[in-house]
C-alpha cells in the first residue's frame, strides 16, 4: 500500500471514529426511548467549549478538564433532559411530534446558549484530548460497541431495555422502572455526544453553529443501521470515512472536479441523503400531533395591533429600519410552514434549502447567468425565480408519500443539506453573486413597503389553501390520514401540494430576504436556520398565520441585539418544554390567568359541601342521581331481503406478514340491498380483509371487483370515489373540524353532491352539534359523525369495522335501525363486528373466519352457534 494511500486510509479512519461515536450514542438512545436526539450534535459542542474553558481559560489539568466534562457534565445533562424535557412526554404517550419539536427545541437551544455564552466566532484553541492517531479512538469505538451490545444482549439492564422498547406501559406493569432505563440511555447517548464534541473540536474550529451540523451529517450511519445494529453503524462510519478521504486523491479535469470535490467533501450529506431516501424509513408513526383540541381562537384585537407593528417600521430610520425589513420576508418563509406542517401535518426541516434556492435564482437571472434565460430585471427575476423553486417541492415533496414521522423528518433535512453543501457552499454557483432591489425600491423605506405587499399577498395565497375545500382536506390528512384517504381525499396529490406551494413560499421569502441584505449570504440559508423556523412555528402556533408573524418578529428583534443567540435560546426554551405545555404558550397562558379568573367557578366535592353547609346552616344539597339512558325499545327482527346482485367480490385473497399468512384464499361476495357480516376470533383475519376490501391493504394475490371493475391496485381514496365507504375499529374523526366540516369532507371528496351534508347529518342527529368541534365529543357522537361522513360519501357499498364499539345500548340499537334502512334502500353493507347479537338481528349473511379462511357462511341462525366463532 503506497504512503499516500495509508496517510489517507489512516485520516479517514480519523473521522470514521467520529461518526462511529455519534452513531453509538444515537442507537443507544434510540433503542433505550424511542428518540432520535437530533440534539446530539449540540450536546458536543457544549462539552467541546466546556472542555475548553476548563483547560484555555481556568488553567485546569487536561484530565481533570476531561474527567469533568465527559464524566459529569455530559452524562448530566443527559439526565436532565430525561428528566424534565422527555419524560413528560412519555407520560403524555409519546407522541412523537412533540418528542421530534422537543429534540429540535433542545438542539436550538443549546446551539443558541453556546453562541449567547461564548459567542459565533470560530475558536482553533480547543485542547486536544487524543492524538490524531486514530488507533486509540478506534479502540474506544471499538470497546463501547463491544460493551453497550453485551450488556444489551446479556444482562438484566438489557433485558429491561428491550422490554421498555418494546412495549412501555407493559414493561412498567411488568415492574420495570422504565425512567432509570431512559435516563441511563440518555446519559450514555450524552456521554458519546461528549466524547465526539472533544474529539473533533482540536480538527474541525469550533464554533456553535458548524460542529452541531457536521455531527447531525453523520446520522446516516445510524439510519443505516436501522438505529438498531451497533456493528453495522461502526462498519458503515469506518467505510464513509475512508473512502472519503480516498476520494480527495482524484483530480479529474473539466466540469466533473468541482462535483467530484463537492463529493469528497460531503460524502457523509450524501449517504444521509441516500439513507434516508432510499432505505425502509427509521419509525412509522405520525409525525405531527393530530390535535386533541380545537385550535385556540386568535385573541380579539390581534389583527389591528399587528397592522399597526409592522406599519411602524415605516417611522423607522437607519440601521432600525435596516433590519426590520428582514422580518416580512422572513414572515413569508415561516408561513410555508405553515402551510406544509401546520395545515398538512407534514414534517418539513429544509425549508430554508428552498429559501436559499429562491435568491440565488433571483440573483443568477438578474445576473443573467442562469443556464438556458437571459438576463432578467430583479422583479421578473423573482417572479420566474419562485416558478423554477415551486417544482423543487418535489424533492421533499415526494418522500412524503410514503414516508412520515422520523423517516420523513431525516429526509427534509438530508434535501436541505444537500442543498447547502453541493449548491450553495460551492464557488462554481454562487462566486461574485450580488443580489440588488427592484428599481424604484432601492431605499429600505420604499422597499419596505414592497415587502409589506408581497405578504399580503402571501397571506391571502396561504389562507385560500387553510380554506373551503382544500383546506378542509389538508387539515382531514393532518389530523388522521388514514381517515382522509378513506373520505375520499387524493392524500398523495394533496402532500404534493403542500410541499410546492411551500416552496414556492419559501423561495419567496428567500429572494426578498436577498434583495434585503444586497447579497447572497449562504449562510442566511444554513440548514441549522431549518430548525430553528420549524420549532419557532411550531411553538407560536404552526396552523396560525399570526403566529408564523409573531416569529419571525422574534427572531429578527431578540438577534438584533449586540449578541447573537438570544431568540434561538428562546425558542429552544418553549420547544423543549413542549411536553409540559402541548398546546403553546399562548394557551397555557389563557388556562393560567382563566384559573386566576376572580369569578371562576369551583365545583366543590362531597365533604367541601358538607363543610359550605354548616357554615351557612343549611342543609346540603343532596347530588342528583346518575342519569340512565333510557331502555331501547325492543328491536324487531329484520325482514330478509331477496338477494340482490353482487357489487364488491373478493377473490382468492392472499396476505402474509413475514411468515405469518394473514388470508389463505379468502373469497366472499358484498350484495346490493344485503348486509354481509364477517366474525371470528381475534387473529383470525377479519381485519386484513377488510383492509383489503377498503385500499388500505394489497394483496400479494387474488383479486377485489367492484361492479366486475378490477379495483385490487386502487389506492383508498380512489375507491371511496367510486363508491366504496368506510368506517375505522378506532375513531377516525378530524378533531380540529366541526361536526359538519366533517361530514362536508366526505360531501366533497366522494359522490354524494349537493345536500349530501345535510342529509347525513339529519339522518344522524347531528344538527345540534353541527357547530362544534368534533375534540370533546362523546365516543358515541364521535361515532355517528364518522358515519355520518361515510354516508356523505354517496356510498354504493359501506364496510364497517366494528361499529358498535364504544357505544350502549340505545345507541347500538339506533344504528342498527339506520343501517337497516340503508341496506333496504339498495346500499351493501359489509360489517365487521364482535357483537353477535346485532349480527343476529342485522344480517342477511354471516361469514365465520378463522386462521386466514373463512370455515363457515350463511344465514345467522344457522352459522352463529358454530364452534368456530369464537368471538
Amino acid at each position: 500500500m503506497s504512503s499516500l494511500t495509508w496517510d489517507l486510509t489512516l485520516a479517514g479512519l480519523s473521522v470514521g471514529t467520529a461518526a462511529a461515536l455519534t452513531g453509538i450514542g444515537l442507537i443507544a438512545t434510540y433503542r433505550a426511548t424511542g428518540v432520535l436526539n437530533l440534539a446530539h450534535g449540540a450536546i458536543a459542542v457544549v462539552c467541546a467549549y466546556v472542555l475548553r474553558n476548563c483547560v484555555v481559560e481556568w488553567g485546569w489539568p487536561l484530565w481533570l478538564g476531561a474527567v469533568v466534562t465527559l464524566l459529569v457534565v455530559a452524562p448530566g445533562i443527559g439526565v436532565v433532559l430525561e428528566r424534565f424535557v422527555f419524560r413528560p412526554l412519555s407520560v403524555l404517550g409519546g407522541d412523537p411530534a412533540q418528542t421530534l419539536v422537543a429534540s429540535i427545541g433542545v438542539f436550538v437551544l443549546l446551539v443558541g446558549g453556546s453562541a449567547l455564552l461564548w459567542g459565533q466566532g470560530a475558536r482553533d484553541d480547543a485542547p486536544e484530548l487524543v492524538s490524531a492517531d486514530p488507533w486509540g479512538r478506534l479502540a474506544v469505538v471499538l470497546l463501547l460497541a463491544a460493551g453497550l451490545g453485551a450488556l444489551i444482549r446479556w444482562t438484566r439492564f438489557g433485558r429491561e431495555l428491550r422490554a421498555v422498547v418494546d412495549d412501555r406501559p407493559l414493561a412498567v406493569l411488568g415492574g420495570v422502572d422504565a425512567d432509570r432505563v431512559a435516563a441511563a440511555g440518555w446519559a450514555f447517548g450524552a456521554f458519546t455526544a461528549g466524547l465526539t464534541g472533544v474529539l473533533l473540536a482540536p480538527y474541525v474550529r469550533l464554533d456553535p453553529y458548524g460542529m452541531p451540523l457536521l455531527v447531525m451529517e453523520v446520522v446516516a450511519v445510524a439510519v443505516a443501521a436501522r438505529m438498531r445494529s451497533l456493528p453495522v453503524a461502526v462498519v458503515v462510519a469506518l467505510g464513509i470515512g475512508v473512502a472519503q478521504s480516498q476520494l480527495t486523491r482524484l483530480h479529474p479535469e473539466g466540469w466533473g472536479e468541482p462535483l467530484l470535490q463537492a463529493v469528497g467533501a460531503n460524502l457523509f450529506v450524501l449517504a444521509l441523503l441516500v439513507a434516508a431516501l432510499v432505505l425502509p424509513g427509521v419509525g412509522t408513526r405520525d409525525a405531527l400531533p393530530r390535535p386533541a383540541r380545537p385550535r385556540a381562537a386568535t385573541p380579539p384585537g390581534a389583527w389591528p395591533v399587528v397592522l399597526v407593528l409592522f406599519l411602524l417600521p415605516l417611522g423607522f430610520a437607519g440601521s432600525d429600519l435596516h433590519t426590520a425589513v428582514q422580518v416580512p420576508a422572513l414572515a413569508v418563509v415561516l408561513l410555508s410552514l405553515v402551510v406544509v406542517t401546520g395545515r398538512g401535518g407534514q414534517i418539513s426541516l429544509g425549508q430554508a434549502a428552498y429559501a436559499g434556492l429562491g435568491a440565488l435564482f433571483t440573483a443568477l437571472l438578474a445576473a443573467g447567468r442562469f443556464p438556458g434565460l437571459p438576463q432578467l430585471p430583479e422583479p421578473a427575476a423573482l417572479a420566474v425565480a419562485v416558478l423554477l423553486v415551486a417544482p423543487l417541492g418535489l424533492l421533499t415533496g415526494w418522500p412524503a408519500i410514503g414516508r412520515r414521522g422520523l423517516a420523513l423528518a431525516l429526509a427534509t433535512f438530508a434535501v436541505g443539506v444537500a442543498v447547502s453543501r453541493f449548491v450553495f457552499a460551492q464557488p462554481y454557483a454562487t462566486h461574485g453573486l450580488s443580489l440588488d432591489r427592484p428599481a424604484g425600491f432601492d431605499g429600505d423605506r420604499a422597499y419596505y413597503v414592497l415587502e409589506l405587499v408581497l405578504l399580503a399577498a402571501a397571506l391571502g395565497a396561504v389562507h385560500v389553501l387553510r380554506r373551503g375545500r382544500t383546506g378542509r382536506a389538508l387539515a382531514a390528512m393532518r389530523d388522521h390520514e388514514a381517515g382522509a384517504s378513506a373520505a375520499g381525499v387524493a392524500v398523495p396529490s394533496l402532500k404534493l401540494l403542500a410541499f410546492v406551494a411551500g416552496a414556492a413560499l419559501a423561495a419567496l421569502g428567500g429572494a426578498l430576504l436577498g434583495m434585503g441584505l444586497r447579497a447572497f449570504d449562504p449562510a442566511a440559508y444554513d440548514p441549522v436556520r431549518s430548525l430553528l423556523w420549524f420549532a419557532a412555528v411550531v411553538v407560536l402556533g404552526a396552523d396560525s398565520t399570526l403566529g408564523a408573524l409573531a416569529a419571525a418578529a422574534l427572531l429578527v428583534g431578540l438577534d438584533a441585539g449586540a449578541r447573537g443567540g438570544v431568540a434561538a435560546a428562546l425558542i429552544g426554551v418553549m420547544a423543549a418544554l413542549v411536553g409540559r405545555f402541548p398546546s403553546g404558550p399562548y394557551e397555557a397562558l389563557r388556562s393560567a390567568a382563566a384559573r386566576l379568573r376572580p369569578g371562576r367557578r369551583t365545583r366543590l366535592t362531597p365533604a367541601g359541601q358538607r363543610v359550605r353547609a354548616r357554615l351557612r346552616g343549611s342543609p346540603p344539597a343532596r347530588g342528583l342521581p346518575p342519569a340512565r339512558p333510557a331502555a331501547p325499545a325492543p328491536r324487531a327482527p329484520v325482514r330478509r331481503r331477496a338477494p340482490g346482485a353482487p357489487l364488491l367480490t373478493a377473490r382468492g385473497l392472499h396476505v402474509r406478514y413475514g411468515g405469518f399468512a394473514a388470508l389463505s384464499g379468502v373469497g366472499l361476495e358484498v350484495r346490493t340491498g344485503r348486509v354481509t357480516a364477517v366474525v371470528g376470533p381475534n387473529g383470525a383475519g377479519k381485519s386484513t380483509l377488510f383492509d383489503c376490501l377498503a385500499g388500505t391493504v394489497r394483496p400479494a394475490r387474488g383479486r377485489v371487483l367492484l361492479d366486475g371493475r378490477d379495483i385490487t391496485a386502487l389506492p383508498a381514496h380512489a375507491r371511496s370515489r367510486l363508491g366504496v365507504a368506510r368506517s375505522f375499529q378506532r375513531l377516525a374523526v378530524f378533531p380540529s373540524l366541526t361536526v359538519a366540516e366533517n361530514v362536508r369532507v366526505g360531501a366533497e371528496q366522494g359522490r354524494g353532491g349537493t345536500g349530501a351534508t345535510e342529509r347525513a347529518l339529519a339522518l344522524f342527529g347531528l344538527d345540534a352539534v353541527r357547530d362544534r368541534p368534533a375534540a370533546g365529543l362523546p365516543t358515541g357522537t364521535l361515532r355517528r359523525v364518522e358515519l355520518a361522513r361515510a354516508l356523505a360519501t354517496g356510498p354504493r357499498v359501506l364496510l364497517l369495522d366494528e361499529p358498535a364499539a364504544g357505544l350502549d345500548t340505545a345507541e347500538v340499537a339506533a344504528m342498527a335501525e339506520v343501517l337497516a334502512a340503508l341496506a333496504a334502500d339498495g346500499t351493501a353493507l359489509l360489517v365487521v363486528e364482535h357483537d353477535l347479537d346485532l349480527v343476529a338481528d342485522l344480517a342477511d349473511v354471516v361469514h365465520v373466519m378463522a386462521a386466514g379462511r373463512i370455515v363457515a357462511d350463511g344465514p345467522p341462525g344457522s352459522v352463529l352457534h358454530a364452534r368456530e366463532v369464537g368471538a
